[in-house]
Formats: structure tokens, C-alpha cells, sequence
């Protein structure tokens, strides 16, 4: 597979950008990434005309894929020949909203951002800003953005920064504890309790690999947060229009957060972010309230267009039932493939995000018949679930270094595009096929 455009455009890259791109996971691949020209449908095409499955998907927004339905597109190019921003409210901002609040159960009222991360560093603000308390309990291996407050390692008696950079007294506020660890959750808030603003999770792990919640892990975050006057964030970042359709996984797991975030999909591909809930809370944000958020792009309307039409054709047109039937075809295949040729390893997802964990312990091949049959379900009857992994470290104890030197690249070399490391999900979208399917299964089962 020639790459010769993709060498000297990273050659170029070096010159001008740190390390090469503009986002440090894309320099994952060693010794350099390939540089994509186009999208198509499902694939992607690379400078040098290499085409690819692509179940990256941009690391998610892409829910309609590359080809954006004529709908979709002339939507977007309306608001576009109108001109690019304002400065000043538009219609279209509205209309968003009003779809958010119709469908997610937690969000009342919302505030449209840029990104994610924006949107989870304005949600803790708010957070401490309602509740006048300083801490924030977070998830070991959860992601939440480039921001001060959640780029923390460690654990909750010695929580440190994880980038250079960030003072250790920002770290001091923040409480890192294992996923699913309802006993390290109790002993926080009885030592923290009246200080904690909130808890801050993803519903799923969603940067990490894939780590579903064990069976009331959230009605339990939800009843301690309540208990002691804390919030309970979900960061549905990634999850968010993707698990659990338009009401979003807090639907799925019948949860409801105080506080939302949002981005990729409520974007429909295009820079995004959001921060929904409870109007009360909501309310304190400026010019409301006393907690200061604001944005030159926010509510930006090209964003704003792409975000409804992409959610508006979801809902009307079978979008959820295509990319979840695709997305549980997918792991049932790679659970099967896994049985026969690498048996400790797990498959891990839901709906439309999958992902094989190079986990180094397992049962025995022969012990296989009742596991979970499409994704790992933290579920106790499984024969895999003292073996799965429960929380970010888990993942990290994984064979990381075999999956990005080894089988990433065989997988490339077969035509599928696959995230950079084995941290990152993979997604189905709309334009994907049967046929890309079975391609993949096929390349699995060849890279494996």
C-alpha cells in the first residue's frame, strides 16, 4: 500500500505543527499517520488514493457518515449562503434547542458551545458556581476534555495533574475514583461530602475502550449525589445521540443527571458543544445568573443547521435502527471470532460503538457458552465477568502495545480504518453496509 503523499505531507506537518497535527491522538500511529483527502459514504480515501472502511468517524460525530443526505446538505448550505455568523441570535438556535429539550430527559433549558471540552470545563464551573462547593468527584480513565479541572491522575488521597502545566492546587479540587467502585464513591463523600459540587461521569466509558456500567452503578451515583446535595453529571459527549437514540444513554439507563454535556452528533459533524438541564441550574449561567460563559461561535448557525437536520433525519428516517442492527452484527461477529481465536480478549459496546479489548486474562475457550453474546454487559452469570474490564485501569492493563504496533497497522493494511489506540471507540454510521460489515469481520478474524 503506497503512502508516499501521506509521508512527505506529515514531512511538511513537522515543520509548522507540534508533532505533526492538531490533536495528539492522531500522531498515535507510528511512524506517521496517513493523511486522509475525502470521504466516502462509510470509507475514507487517503492522499495517496488508499481507500478505508472508516469506523472512526471523526471519533464519533459522523452518525450520517460522509455523504450527508441531500436533505441534510442543501439544510446546511442554506444557512451557509446566509452567511457564516452574526454576532447575534438566529433562529436556528432556537430550533435546536427546542429539539434537545423535546427528547433528552434531563435538559430543561441548554447552552450551545464549541466543543466538548468547553462544554465540560463551563459545566463544572456552573456546578461549583450553584452549589458554592470546590470539588469534583470524576472517574479514573473517564475523558472529559483538554481542561484544568478533569486532566487529573491518581486517586482521590492523591490526586495529581496528568499534563505539565497545570498547578497542583487546581488537582487538590478534583477526586478521581475507579468506575464502578460504588464503595470509593461512599468514601469521598464521607470525607468530602459537604464540599463535593458534583460528580462528573460518562455513562459509559467511552475513551477508555468501552466499559459499560455494572447494574445500578448510576441509580447509586444518582441517590448519594441527592443525598448530599451534590450534582450528577453525565458527559454524554460521546454517548450522547448515539446510545440509547435521540433521548440520549441517560434514556437508556432510565438516569436522569442534573447537568448534560454534549458534542459531536448535536453538531452533525461540525465544531460543537452543549451543556443542558435542570432550569434552575441552567439559569445561573450569565446573563442570568452569576456564573460567566460566553463565546464569539456559540449557537454558531451552520453548526446550529447541521445539528438539527442530522438529528431531524435520524428521527425520521430508521437511522438508529440501521446503525444499532449494524453495530450489534459487528460484535456478535468479532464475539464469535474472539471465542475461536483469541479467547481472553473482550468485545466490548452497545448500539452503534464497538471495540475489542486486548484483555490479558479470560476463561477457557470451552467456558464460552454463556457469555455475553454482542458486547461485554458487566453482567455476574457471564462467564467473562471477573476477567472484563470494570474501569479505566483495567483497560489499561490491556495488551495497548500489541493492539497499536501490531494490529492496527494489519488492519490498515486490509482496508479498515480503525481509532488510533485501544483506548478510543469505533462507530457505525448510516452510509456503513452488510458488506462493510463482513469486510471487516473478515480482516478481524485474518489480523487476529
Amino acid at each position: 500500500m503506497n503512502d508516499e503523499q501521506s509521508r512527505d505531507l506529515y514531512d511538511r506537518a513537522l515543520s509548522v505543527m507540534p508533532g505533526g497535527v492538531n490533536s495528539a491522538v492522531r500522531a498515535a500511529i507510528e511512524p506517521y499517520p496517513f493523511f486522509v483527502r475525502k470521504g466516502d459514504g462509510g470509507h475514507v480515501i487517503d492522499a495517496d488514493g488508499n481507500r478505508y472502511i472508516d469506523w472512526v468517524m471523526g471519533l464519533g460525530p459522523l452518525l450520517l457518515g460522509h455523504d450527508l443526505p441531500e436533505s441534510v446538505r442543501a439544510g446546511i448550505q442554506r444557512n451557509a449562503s446566509e452567511g457564516p455568523m452574526y454576532g447575534a441570535p438566529s433562529e436556528i438556535e432556537v430550533d435546536l434547542a427546542e429539539f434537545v429539550v423535546r427528547h433528552v430527559p434531563s435538559v430543561e433549558k441548554i447552552r450551545f458551545v464549541n466543543s466538548g471540552t468547553e462544554a465540560t470545563t463551563s459545566a463544572v464551573r456552573l456546578a461549583r458556581g450553584y452549589t458554592g462547593r470546590n470539588k469534583i468527584v470524576v472517574m479514573q480513565g473517564g475523558y472529559h476534555g483538554a481542561q484544568e479541572s478533569t486532566l487529573v491522575e491518581g486517586d482521590a488521597d492523591d490526586p495529581a495533574p496528568s499534563s505539565a502545566g497545570i498547578p497542583q492546587s487546581f488537582a487538590e479540587h478534583t477526586l478521581p475514583v475507579p468506575f464502578n467502585d460504588e464503595a470509593a464513591v461512599r468514601e469521598v463523600f464521607e470525607e468530602h461530602g459537604d464540599d463535593i459540587a458534583a460528580v462528573l461521569t460518562e455513562p459509559i466509558l467511552g475513551n477508555r475502550g468501552i466499559v459499560y456500567p455494572e447494574d445500578g452503578y448510576h441509580e447509586f451515583l444518582r441517590e448519594i449525589t441527592d443525598e448530599h446535595g451534590a450534582l450528577l453529571i453525565f458527559d454524554e459527549v460521546i454517548t450522547g445521540f448515539r446510545v440509547g437514540g435521540l433521548g440520549c444513554a441517560q434514556s437508556e439507563f432510565g438516569v436522569t443527571p442534573d447537568l448534560t454535556t454534549f458534542g459531536k452528533i448535536v453538531g452533525g459533524g461540525f465544531p460543537v458543544g452543549a451543556i443542558g438541564g435542570r432550569a434552575e441550574i441552567i439559569e445561573q449561567f450569565a446573563p442570568s445568573g452569576p456564573v460567566f460563559q460566553a463565546g464569539t461561535f456559540s449557537g454558531h448557525p451552520v453548526t446550529m443547521a447541521a445539528g438539527l437536520e442530522t438529528l431531524q433525519f435520524a428521527a425520521e428516517n430508521g437511522v438508529y435502527d440501521h446503525v444499532n442492527g449494524l453495530g450489534e452484527q459487528l460484535r456478535s461477529g468479532l464475539t464469535e471470532i474472539l471465542a475461536d481465536q483469541a479467547p481472553s480478549y473482550t468485545v466490548t459496546g452497545t448500539d452503534s460503538m464497538f471495540k475489542v479489548i486486548f484483555t490479558r486474562d479470560g476463561p477457557g475457550a470451552n467456558s464460552l457458552e454463556e457469555q455475553c453474546s454482542s458486547g461485554c454487559r458487566q453482567r455476574p452469570a457471564c462467564p467473562r465477568y471477573d476477567t472484563c474490564p470494570k474501569n479505566g485501569a483495567d483497560v489499561a492493563a490491556a495488551e495497548t502495545d500489541r493492539w497499536r504496533r501490531i494490529f492496527w497497522g494489519q488492519m490498515k493494511d486490509q482496508g479498515v480504518f480503525l481509532s488510533q489506540n485501544q483506548f478510543e471507540c469505533q462507530f457505525v454510521s448510516y452510509a456503513h453496509t452488510d458488506e462493510d460489515v463482513e469486510k471487516t469481520l473478515e480482516a478481524y478474524k485474518e489480523a487476529l
